[in-house]
């Protein structure tokens, strides 16, 4: 945490709201196919104003910007520079074995960046080519999106050999918010852009959460409101056969294999962090993330005792009344899990709420006294939260939830797991299943 900084390496961290952030931004250049996104044009709109110094900043200095995409808060810095790119790393307290993705604005960026720099004399003809045709069926449907691809670095490669870390290939995403592409168009170069939280921390979703653990670390914070998404990109590999997902996020593999190329896609990814000491392909497949603080208890949606709640046997609670317990439901779990406690009252509001696929998305924590048997002594409080029903709407709410139970200094979390093989479920499944402690099946 940045608190744990010496004094002489601690920053003023500002968070700059940025009004507006949609369509007064900018816009595509009108073409048709996959060229619908070959170019973006930033306006000259007051919001745009707002990203000038941000994208000076990025330009000049060595220190990452935090700014939101619709997955969650990314930590940017020009990805052509090793000095900013490593600055990346030592905010985030990030191993520098885990690649890094790299953010563009448009097509017309990608294209440049795989054109070889020995190449490179101010166009990018001849470069369409370099795009694998592979890809070219999930640029048109997914981009601008949550999708990452996994693309064959060029020789010499104009990034910074740390957005890498020693392999041939490189991740890149076009984000879908207009906030992100504009930013990144007046920087003129892809920003490498891992989640702006600190290592193993979940990651942020609003920026309240970026402050949280990067306050000190970093100079600037871009406050776009709440991400829509809530997890983030799915990671795929077509550069080998069959096709592969490396990490599961905002597309479903059955989205995936609608796409032309892609009806065999198949999972090449772990529920768990996985050990050795090659660099891994993909963000997040080697090291422990999102993580908080407090013991996890994941209930899976197959376990046989879902419907009856929580177990009393798994709470292992100190023998004292200062006992907090978090409790994060889905789809089928009462308040309070089950457990029993007192009249659940109103805390304050967890985030603003946001319009999410035509509802008001608002997460609210509630607590109660605990207590073991009815009519007992209290052993404590619970805090309970419900994040919704429907898999976007978990994912859009469990970086939240989990953050401010932690920030309640819960001592154990229960959560209610979702189904893994519907929309983005799996996603979801894959983020608790690394941040459990306990895992019932």
């Amino acid at each position: 945490m940045s608190q744990h900084l010496p004094p002489q390496a601690r920053r003023r961290t500002e968070v700059l709201k940025v009004v507006g952030g949609g369509s007064d931004l900018g816009k595509f250049r009108e073409h048709d196919g996959l060229e619908k996104i070959g170019e973006w044009e930033v306006s000259q709109s007051q919001s745009a104003k707002a990203l000038q110094d941000a994208a000076h900043y990025l330009k000049t200095k060595d220190i990452p910007v935090a700014f939101p995409t619709e997955t969650v808060y990314g930590l940017g810095a020009d990805a052509t520079r090793s000095a900013a790119v490593k600055g990346i790393y030592s905010a985030k307290g990030r191993p520098s074995d885990n690649p890094l993705i790299i953010h563009v604005a448009d097509l017309d960026m990608l294209r440049h960046i795989l054109q070889p720099a020995a190449e490179s004399n101010g166009t990018t003809n001849g470069s369409y080519d370099r795009i694998p045709d592979i890809y070219k069926p999930l640029i048109e449907r997914f981009w601008p999106g949550p999708l990452t691809i996994l693309m064959p670095n060029p020789t010499p490669s104009k990034l910074a050999p740390e957005v890498t870390a020693g392999l041939k290939t490189f991740g890149v995403r076009m984000p879908a918010t207009p906030l992100a592409r504009s930013l990144i168009k007046l920087v003129g170069a892809p920003l490498a852009a891992p989640s702006a939280n600190a290592s193993t921390k979940p990651s942020p979703t609003t920026a309240a959460h970026v402050l949280e653990d990067l306050d000190g670390r970093i100079e600037l914070i871009l406050d776009g409101g709440s991400c829509l998404v809530g997890v983030e990109s799915t990671v795929v590999d077509g550069l080998c056969d069959p096709p592969v997902v490396l990490r599961p996020g905002g597309v479903s593999i059955d989205e995936l294999r609608k796409c032309p190329g892609w009806e065999s896609v198949e999972k090449a990814y772990k529920d768990h962090s996985e050990a050795g000491k090659a660099a891994p392909r993909a963000p997040g497949m080697k090291y422990k993330h999102y993580s908080p603080k407090a013991r996890v208890v994941l209930y899976e949606a197959t376990y046989p005792g879902l419907h009856e709640g929580i177990d009393h046997q798994d709470l292992e609670l100190k023998d004292n009344s200062n006992n907090k317990v978090g409790v994060i439901r889905t789809r089928y779990w009462q308040s309070g899990g089950g457990l029993v406690c007192g009249n659940l009252r109103e805390q304050e509001r967890l985030t603003e709420p946001v319009e999410f696929e035509n509802q008001s998305v608002e997460l609210q924590v509630r607590d109660a006294d605990l207590y073991i048997s009815p009519g007992g002594v209290s052993i404590g409080k619970l805090l309970d939260i419900s994040i919704g029903k429907d898999s976007r709407s978990i994912a859009h709410g469990l970086f939240s939830a989990l953050r401010e139970l932690d920030r309640l200094g819960a001592d154990v979390i229960f959560v209610e797991g979702t189904v893994d093989d519907e929309d983005i479920g799996a996603a979801v499944m894959n983020r608790l299943r690394k941040a459990a402690s306990q895992t019932k099946s």
